[in-house]
């Protein structure tokens, strides 16, 4: 009983006797957040120059085409920035030992795996379609 009383109160056997690698691992957990962060902006500023590039071509096909191309790579960054704040999240949650945190990284991961699942599908039609195979629109 006297187990579950620490744990409630935050004080595992790694707060209590490696604090330091509890406070070490916090420190990874953001670096990882902000990896993820900057992996999206990177992504979202190439998405802006692509889609720049294509609406200046002139040529309708070559505008749609670039613009579909530079959807399947922006995408590719949201998936990995996605996946990279999910570990984060799981990082942060196995250290705090809350029951609330817990919850809040199912809801989490659920609504981003949601979102990772929908937007690999998008991004499957949009690659059959940019190599001219089925689901050509």
């Amino acid at each position: 009983m006297e187990a579950l009383a620490r744990i409630g109160r935050g004080e595992g056997v790694l707060h209590r006797d490696f604090g330091w690698l509890v406070e070490a691992l916090e420190y990874v957990a953001a670096g990882i957040d902000l990896f993820a962060i900057l992996l999206l902006l990177v992504g979202a500023l190439r998405f802006v120059g692509g889609v720049t590039r294509a609406e200046l071509s002139g040529d309708d096909a070559r505008r749609l085409r670039g613009t579909n191309r530079e959807r399947v790579e922006l995408g590719r960054y949201i998936l990995a920035g996605l996946e990279l704040l999910i570990v984060s999240d799981i990082i942060h949650t196995s250290l705090s030992l809350a029951l609330a945190d817990l919850a809040y990284l199912g809801l989490l991961v659920l609504i981003r795996s949601l979102i990772s699942f929908f937007l690999d599908r998008e991004l499957g039609e949009l690659r059959r379609e940019l190599e001219g195979g089925p689901g050509d629109r």
